[in-house]
């Protein structure tokens, strides 16, 4: 076998380790509410997850992939090494692996995003000094960083304070529900369709403008109220008389049905922005080995989109539920209007990011959305413990995953160099 095969192997199976590990510990932030309020089964949610992710990661996964495939990394400052760029980014694709596979075990959510860029930082740094890394982009990374969560946060607080407010806190909830029920299945459905049309299709041949793209929004969320407005008038008609506590009981059944949705939407964009973290560095790799040149765009082929979006199915379905518990159950007491508020705004935050390119977080973007939630009700409905642990895990993601990526740099090299190098 050839260095050049050997490397695409093990690049390949590099690869779907990373996305099978992004599956086993994101999926909490696209399902894990839907669990902990009891929205879904686990087997419902892994179910309809992988359904939704991998039509993300096939449709829509090609926007970011250039960001962490070149845009982090300049070849330039390598000296065109191309060989340095191949092995660093490999090095890269089984560090940030690891890493998430030992953060699964414990049950931590961790960020994907701040694996892959921390080690792919971490070689370039190694490899070609300071100024390999582009700075700039990795400041604008840094900076989702801290505004994803904030966002989701932000978002999460005003709009489960917005039903408290309008609905739940109110002489009658069910009669509020009636009302207002259709006026949130028409947001649900705009930012459900924005995630799916707005600049996303490009593999079917489809860019509409977000002019367009929310036009088809507006219509179709309008229609899907029109539709709900009849169902939920019929469902909670009469019951306006209940007791307050059976009243409550009909209104999270209506928003239970809005939050799989949300939980669908969160799914796609999760697909469609961190199939990048697994398949960036694998298609920089099979670009650089099948062109000899690291091109400023490079078509991502749709069998490693397809690829990368099954290794992340398969990792949801066979440990996915370790981190979804922790999300779903252990940072704050979900109900189905909880739930529903902390991912439709989780959604909104990562569409607006995947749609601007950037790599962001799921994981802090969710964990933001569902703090925000627990805040609306008071500091004390959050478990501060809990919250203390995953933040931790946060900030050694990428000191480990740059120093682990280094060390496997280092010793790839060796190894591929020892049997003759890359021909480049």
């Amino acid at each position: 076998m050839s260095v050049e095969s050997a490397i695409l192997l093990l690049a390949g199976l590099g690869g779907f380790y990373m996305a099978w590990n992004i599956g086993a510990n994101d999926v909490a932030n696209a399902m894990g509410t839907s669990v902990g309020s009891k929205a879904l089964t686990i087997r419902q949610a892994i179910v309809i997850a992988a359904i939704f992710e991998l039509a993300g990661a096939t449709l829509v996964g090609g926007h970011v992939t250039d960001t962490v495939r070149k845009g982090i990394i300049s070849p330039e400052a390598l000296d065109g090494n191309l060989d340095e760029y191949v092995y660093g980014m490999l090095a890269a694709l089984l560090a940030a692996g690891i890493w998430l596979q030992i953060a699964t075990r414990m049950g931590l959510p961790v960020s994907t995003t701040h694996s892959i860029v921390g080690a792919v930082a971490g070689f370039g740094i190694a490899a070609g000094g300071i100024a390999a890394v582009d700075w700039g982009t990795m400041g604008k990374i840094v900076l989702s960083w801290f505004t994803s969560p904030l966002c989701g946060a932000l978002f999460g607080f005003l709009l489960f304070t917005a039903i408290q407010r309008t609905i739940l806190d109110t002489v009658s909830p069910v009669a509020r529900a009636r009302l207002l029920a259709p006026f949130f299945v028409f947001i649900t459905f705009v930012i459900i369709v924005l995630a799916t049309v707005f600049k996303g299709l490009k593999h079917l041949k489809l860019d509409l403008d977000l002019g367009e793209a929310t036009l088809i929004g507006v219509g179709v969320g309008a229609l899907a109220a029109l539709i709900a407005a009849v169902v939920v008038r019929r469902y909670l008609s009469g019951r306006d008389n209940l007791e307050i506590g059976d009243q409550y009981d009909h209104v999270e059944r209506v928003f239970k049905y809005l939050q799989i949705m949300t939980a669908c939407a969160v799914a796609f964009a999760h697909g469609s922005n961190d199939v990048a973290n697994s398949v960036g560095p694998l298609a920089g790799i099979v670009s650089v080995i099948s062109s000899g040149v690291l091109e400023a765009k490079a078509e991502v082929p749709l069998w490693i989109l397809l690829m990368g979006g099954s290794g992340i199915v398969v990792g949801l379905a066979t440990w996915g539920y370790k981190v979804m518990l922790t999300v779903g159950t252990k940072i704050t007491e979900l109900t189905p209007t909880r739930g529903f508020s902390a991912e439709l705004a989780a959604a909104t935050t990562i569409i607006v990011g995947t749609r601007l390119g950037m790599p962001i977080s799921t994981t802090h973007v969710l964990v933001g959305s569902v703090l925000g939630v627990g805040l609306a009700r008071g500091i004390s409905a959050l478990n501060l413990r809990v919250m203390r642990d995953i933040f931790s895990s946060w900030v050694i993601t990428v000191p480990f995953t740059g120093v682990l990526s280094v060390v496997l740099y280092f010793l790839l090299r060796w190894i591929f160099n020892s049997m003759g190098g890359l021909s480049l």
